[in-house]
């Protein structure tokens, strides 16, 4: 028999009749489930469920009507962060769900696309953040706001900032061959002249349409789920959220940064992957594995493979040139060797998986 999933706290599916988000009385209120998806960092979920607080209390003046739900992937952490939302008198709008198993970021968020359509009041909008981010003051309504004057955006993220308050004004472009030429080689002209094509984006300070953002925070409509389903489960972490977008953009949706939207955000913090590290640590095996899948899915496996030799190739010219240049390696530990490994070069890595997304039930 599978394991039963367990959950604290159900919503109470009421809302509540408050002025909405441009001031008109008449405006109807917007629901808002923000999603958390949580492994061993219940610190960090406690402090940013005290920044929901506070934002719930002032989206009250702007019709929005918040709600959470934090899906702990089968780390322990449910308990302690029940607790804390117990004593904190926050069970009418945060429910805690005990995973049955660590499935993943896409599979947690799925758990929260299921809870918010199973629930009593279907949400308007579903609220994607990491546990080791803080929303700021007007982080969602700004979020809402554009979402409701721009009927054809899918999906919207905001502006990051670290903990220090120092801005990450950062979105993506979908990586492809020729970004893996410049990622590679680390030169200067080459990256002038393939700029168009760097997967990194710097934004600016007003709403651009972009491929892709980070998955710390972004916000979808629930038509989105509905018509699409939610994410592919068959990523355990990584490439995840740009095969997301990637899904929601080729379907006709428009995907918009909007920096009037900030949230803090400690890279690295949920993942131990990224971030600010005392050493470089060699990657993960589902980081290499989530690429491989990313390209193969997208591009077809010959694709992917002349990725991997591009970058393979990119790559040894690029150390050379800094060993010229008499530079430190800046090189992750055995990344060449570790892409040959998961490359589909090999055989056994020549399988790809079909997506496996949650489909929520239309109701009638």
């Amino acid at each position: 028999m599978p394991p039963r999933l367990e959950t604290f706290g159900a919503s109470t599916g009421k809302e509540r009749s408050v002025t909405p988000v441009n001031g008109n009385p008449s405006d109807p209120t917007r629901t808002v489930l923000a999603v958390i998806v949580t492994y061993k960092t219940s610190t960090l979920v406690k402090n940013l469920l005290v920044t929901l607080a506070n934002e719930r209390a002032a989206e009250a003046s702007r019709n929005i009507s918040l709600r959470a739900v934090v899906i702990d992937n089968a780390s322990g952490d449910a308990e302690p962060i029940q607790r804390a939302v117990n004593e904190s008198a926050w069970q009418d709008w945060v429910t805690v769900v005990a995973a049955p198993r660590n499935g993943g970021f896409a599979y947690g968020n799925n758990l929260g696309f299921r809870h918010g359509f199973e629930s009593a009041a279907v949400p308007d909008y579903f609220f994607l953040l990491n546990p080791d981010t803080e929303v700021r003051a007007g982080a969602i309504a700004a979020l809402v706001r554009f979402l409701d004057q721009h009927p054809d955006a899918g999906i919207v993220g905001s502006s990051l900032e670290d903990e220090n308050g120092q801005p990450w004004p950062f979105a993506f472009r979908y990586p492809t061959l020729l970004s893996e030429i410049d990622h590679g080689l680390r030169l200067g002209v080459v990256s002038r002249l393939l700029r168009n094509h760097i997967v990194t984006r710097p934004m600016g300070s007003v709403s651009e349409q972009v491929d892709w953002f980070p998955g710390a925070s972004m916000m979808l409509r629930r038509k989105v789920i509905e018509d699409l389903g939610g994410m592919d489960e068959t990523y355990f972490l990584y490439f995840e959220e740009t095969d997301f977008c990637r899904k929601i953009k080729g379907a006709g949706w428009t995907i918009w940064y909007v920096p009037e939207s900030r949230v803090m955000h400690i890279a690295g913090q949920s993942t131990g992957v990224t971030g600010k590290q005392k050493e470089t640590k060699s990657l993960p095996a589902y980081w290499f594995e989530s690429r491989r899948r990313y390209f193969a899915k997208n591009h077809g496996l010959l694709y992917g493979m002349a990725v991997d030799a591009v970058f393979l190739l990119a790559n040894s010219l690029g150390q050379i040139k800094e060993k010229l240049k008499g530079n430190g390696s800046r090189e992750i530990p055995r990344l060449a060797s570790d892409i040959i490994r998961y490359s589909a070069f090999r055989k056994e890595n020549r399988t790809v998986a079909p997506a496996n997304e949650w489909q929520p039930v239309r109701r009638a």
